[in-house]
C-alpha cells in the first residue's frame, strides 16, 4: 500500500508519515493491533450497511470494509492524500469511492452515512466542536470516533526518543485530550455508547442524539 510518507498541503502534514499498518516493528504492531481490533469490534457493533470515513488518508480502512462486503467512501481535505487513496484502490482492484472534502464542508444526504468514522482527526483541528456539528449532520445512526490520549501519547513519543524540544508533541496534533476530557466534549453532541481505550488511544462509539 502506498503512503504520503509525511508530504505537506498548505503547510500541513498529511496522511501517514510511515506505513504503520505493514510496519514489521514489533511495538508498533502490537499498538496496530490494539487499533485495529479495538475500530473492528466497534464497528461490528454498529453493524453499517454504509460508512463514510472522514479523513480518510491513503484509504486503508475504507478499502478493507469493501472487502468486506460494506459499502465506504472516504473523504479528506488533502488532494494529494486522496490522489494516493484512488492508486491505492485501482492497485487492489477496487473502485474509487474517495472525494476530496474539508470536514467543515459536509452535507446531510450526499455525504450521509449509517456510520461514520473519524480516526486520528480531531487532534488536527482548530475548530474540534465545529467539526462534530458537522458530524452531527451526516450520521445517520452511528459514529466512530478516535484520538491519541494525552499524556500517554505524548511520554510515548518522548520515551523513543521523538518530538524531544515540542515535549513529545506529534507534529500538527494541536489539541490534546485525555479519556475523560474527550468523552465529555463528545458527550455534548452525541450519546456515548462504547468506549475502548487501545494503547495510546482514546476510541469510542456513538449515536446521533434524537
Amino acid at each position: 500500500m502506498k503512503i504520503s510518507g509525511g508530504i505537506e498541503e498548505n503547510g500541513i502534514l498529511v496522511g501517514n508519515t510511515y506505513d504503520k499498518y505493514g510496519s514489521q516493528n514489533p511495538i508498533v504492531k502490537r499498538m496496530m493491533k490494539g487499533f485495529n481490533d479495538a475500530l473492528s469490534d466497534l464497528v461490528s457493533k454498529a453493524a453499517p450497511q454504509t460508512i463514510h470515513e472522514i479523513g480518510c488518508g491513503e484509504g486503508y480502512w475504507v478499502m478493507q470494509w469493501n472487502q468486506q462486503g460494506i459499502a465506504a467512501r472516504g473523504s479528506d481535505f488533502s488532494s494529494q492524500v486522496i490522489g494516493i487513496a484512488r492508486e491505492n484502490a485501482l492497485n487492489n482492484g477496487l473502485d474509487d469511492t474517495y472525494k476530496q472534502l474539508s470536514i467543515y464542508d459536509v452535507k446531510k444526504g450526499c455525504d450521509s452515512a449509517d456510520l461514520i468514522v473519524c480516526c486520528e482527526v480531531m487532534e488536527h483541528l482548530e475548530h474540534p466542536e465545529q467539526g462534530l456539528q458537522a458530524l452531527q449532520k451526516i450520521a445517520g445512526n452511528y459514529v466512530i470516533l478516535s484520538v491519541p490520549r494525552e499524556p500517554i501519547w505524548r511520554a510515548l513519543n518522548m520515551a523513543r526518543g521523538k518530538y524531544i524540544s515540542k515535549l513529545g508533541n506529534t507534529p500538527g496534533h494541536i489539541q490534546h485530550w485525555s479519556r475523560t476530557s474527550f468523552i465529555k466534549l463528545v458527550s455534548q453532541y452525541f450519546d456515548v455508547i462504547d468506549i475502548k481505550t487501545p494503547l495510546p488511544w482514546t476510541m469510542m462509539l456513538g449515536r446521533a442524539k434524537k
